[in-house]
């Protein structure tokens, strides 16, 4: 009678202590989860058409299919997934046409981060291909350290790494090959 309790006792313990040892990994497994945090927007449009003024005058047009707004995480930002057709106007009128496959807009600050086959063209005949471009909203400033290809009326330049103004009035290039025409005699 006495083995009998004994082997009864080591499987009561046994049990016990099976049961602690997967009821404790359940539990740490719930408190992991609990601690990853959920990483969804605010907010989520489709077929979004943005015009933004100044003093009563349009001076963007964004269009994009998509657009996610991260408005409650610690850095906010708005995210288009399907890319963005964007229409820029001057003072006088004059249009300057932006396409992405892609575009972050960090809201702590004025820069627009536009990704995959990005095209910038003016009414001019000007246009910059690249696969990555920032926009500075604040200084109407565009750049990047990416591949370029810049067409214009005045020839065709390839480089890597470029500057300009929104309306191309200033540009700086880096490493530039290609023939253009100049003013210099």
């Amino acid at each position: 009678m006495t083995l009998f309790k004994k082997y009864n006792l080591k499987w009561i313990v046994t049990v016990l202590a099976a049961t602690l040892v997967f009821g404790c990994e359940s539990n740490f497994k719930d408190i992991q989860k609990n601690n990853i945090s959920e990483f969804f927007p605010s907010s989520d449009a489709d077929l979004v058409n943005l015009k933004y003024t100044d003093s009563g005058r349009i001076t963007a047009v964004l269009v994009s299919a998509k657009m996610l707004d991260y408005a409650s995480v610690a850095y906010p930002f708005t995210e288009f997934p399907k890319g963005i057709d964007v229409t820029l106007y001057d003072k006088k009128g004059k249009k300057t046409f932006i396409k992405s496959n892609y575009a972050i807009s960090y809201k702590g600050t004025t820069i627009i981060d536009l990704q995959g086959k990005v095209k910038i063209f003016t009414e001019e005949g000007q246009t910059l291909e690249t696969e990555q471009l920032y926009f500075d909203q604040k200084n109407q400033w565009f750049y990047t350290e990416r591949r370029f290809k810049l067409t214009g009326p005045k020839g065709v330049s390839n480089g890597q790494g470029i500057d300009f103004s929104k309306d191309f009035k200033i540009i700086n290039s880096q490493k530039i090959t290609g023939e253009v025409e100049t003013n210099d005699k």
